[in-house]
């Protein structure tokens, strides 16, 4: 098992003013088999020589990279330097209920001055991430994130050619600094949730990555933001598709259309094969005229190769159609829209009390986690979840624990080779359907991972027992 780190990186480039030009995140060993993930207040640069006050793992903004094989045990003690409760979540990995990080649901959190042990067992090869799962809108918006790898018994790439771009859009303020200020802003729980101003991947902006031509990389995205659906085009710069939010497709595949939306919490991982002259950037798109993110810069000339790239992919359950149980979530509130008749712990939201519990959107009328489970599944039941967008915005569903197909969304076909995701977009008036066997027992959270929106009332859980 294996930590990675970019401190020295990022010094260097505050002290040098400009971009670093790296290849890849630096390797280091860990020194035992236990990580040390310390939470602590950090100064680092967002906008080149101007600071800003995080909040990071380690003192480093994403935090150090994880990596493990599959079926290796991770052991990672967190600690709390922070002056208020944190937890971390390991998002996708279809973890042990107690590792979770939820806090009040699977864990206490962990105090200021605390410690907590996690401990699991990775089961399958792909590309997640870890974040903190307490007031996460807050902490996750100052840097509390980091990806983590889980590679296959055998690896597909080396190290050389398998690299993680983690993306993230920050607020900044006036003075190019963290806009902390914001922070909690009522107006972005109800609307689109929070938006930055200044994006970067690994932390930096622009960053540019040396390839050499004629050999394949695998590219592995990942979509930090709070709130902000990133768009890329594949096919501008020949990527092929190997896997989403972790888990593979049968063969590396051609988009075939533009954008790729990659909705917060979401991962894809893309095969590329540059040939000779073949320097490229990837933008983000999402504004429409498009933003440069990560630069290319392929050197040598020989002819992109033709190797063929498979991953195996993990042995996730198929759920039974015919005999899942349906259950249905409808989402209600926030902005230009109805909530209905939804009630925060017993309160009716009506009036002043929107204000005051801060609370603007609900799941089947009750807003944030209600004392009853939204279904309780015996373990192995295969479960279908109609979810309804009753409102005018986005989302980003997440589901704990679990993996899931869609296999039905209002206005477009799904293939019934769908891919296995954690994470789905839900656009507004849309009805999607998922379906997946509820074998991982324990108390799982089912939320919107666009985090103020979560924070202000999109959270259910659900029971396998």
């Amino acid at each position: 098992m294996t930590i990675t780190t970019r401190r020295g990186l990022l010094q260097a480039t505050a002290a040098a003013g400009v971009v670093a030009m790296v290849p890849r995140l630096a390797l280091g060993q860990a020194t035992s088999d236990v990580l040390e993930l310390a939470a602590e207040r950090t100064t680092l640069p967002l906008y080149p020589g101007v600071p800003s006050e995080l909040w990071t793992y380690n003192g480093v903004a994403p935090g150090p990279e994880i990596r493990v094989r599959k079926g290796e045990r991770v052991k990672v003690r967190l600690t709390n330097r922070l002056d208020e409760p944190t937890s971390i979540h390991w998002h996708g990995i279809r973890i042990d209920n107690a590792m979770d990080g939820v806090p009040d649901l699977t864990q206490a959190p962990v105090p200021p001055g605390g410690t907590f042990d996690y401990d699991f067992v990775a089961p399958d090869a792909g590309t997640f991430w870890y974040h903190a799962h307490t007031r996460s809108w807050d902490q996750v918006a100052r840097g509390l994130y980091g990806p983590l790898i889980v590679e296959e018994d055998e690896p597909v790439f080396d190290r050389e050619h398998d690299l993680t771009l983690v993306f993230d859009d920050w607020r900044l303020d006036g003075s190019d600094a963290l806009d902390t200020a914001s922070l909690g802003s009522l107006a972005e729980w109800a609307h689109g949730g929070r938006l930055g101003n200044w994006l970067t991947v690994n932390g930096t902006s622009v960053p540019e990555y040396t390839l050499r031509a004629g050999e394949a990389y695998r590219l592995r995205l990942v979509n930090a933001a709070n709130a902000r659906i990133m768009a890329f085009d594949p096919d501008s710069f020949g990527g092929l598709v190997l896997a989403y939010d972790g888990q593979a497709v049968p063969e590396p595949a051609r988009l075939g259309y533009a954008p790729l939306l990659l909705g917060p919490a979401q991962r894809v991982d893309l095969l590329v094969r540059p040939g000779r002259g073949g320097s490229f950037s990837i933008a983000e798109v999402s504004g429409g005229a498009g933003v440069e993110a990560v630069r290319f810069v392929v050197e040598g000339d020989a002819t992109a190769s033709q190797d063929l790239v498979r991953l195996v992919p993990n042995a996730i359950p198929e759920p039974d159609l015919e005999k899942a149980r349906q259950v249905r979530l409808d989402m209600r509130g926030g902005a230009m829209a109805d909530i209905g008749d939804a009630v925060h712990k017993g309160e009716p939201l009506v009036g002043e009390a929107f204000r005051r519990t801060r609370q603007v959107w609900a799941f089947n009328g009750v807003a944030n986690l209600a004392e009853e489970p939204l279904f309780s599944a015996a373990g192995g039941e295969s479960i279908v979840v109609e979810v309804h967008n009753a409102t005018v915005f986005p989302h980003a569903m997440h589901v704990h624990g679990h993996h899931f197909r869609v296999v039905e969304r209002s206005g477009s076909t799904v293939d019934e080779g769908a891919p296995w995701r954690d994470t789905f977009l839900i656009g507004p008036r849309q009805t999607t359907k998922i379906a997946f066997v509820a074998d991982n027992p324990g108390k799982w959270l089912l939320h919107c991972h666009m985090l103020e929106h979560a924070a202000a009332g999109m959270t259910t859980w659900f029971e396998v027992v």
